[in-house]
């Protein structure tokens, strides 16, 4: 897994706030208001192509983190799933 700081840029889906957001009870015109938009991410760069996949896919993501060889990585689905990503090099010292 890559060093904390190690990331690369992936455009993903964001996801519009909740109609009972404050901000978009008073900014109704931007953008996160709207619905659906798409924003550039830092994303860890071990697993850039993943999220990039998934987000391909069709696959809405609310967020990721590789673990930087402290834990596994994960990747949390807008849906509540969570995708782990195991360290194999991690796994192997245990």
């Amino acid at each position: 897994m890559c060093k904390w700081g190690t990331d690369e840029e992936v455009e993903v889906t964001m996801q519009p706030f909740d109609p009972d957001c404050l901000y978009c009870k008073n900014h109704p015109w931007a953008r996160r208001c709207l619905g659906e938009w798409k924003k550039k991410c830092k994303i860890d760069k071990c697993i850039a192509p993943l999220v990039r996949a998934l987000e391909r896919g069709g696959i809405r993501m609310v967020a990721s983190c590789c673990g930087h060889g402290k834990d596994d990585g994960c990747i949390d689905l807008l849906d509540g799933r969570i995708l782990v990503i195991k360290d194999g090099e991690k796994n192997e010292k245990d």
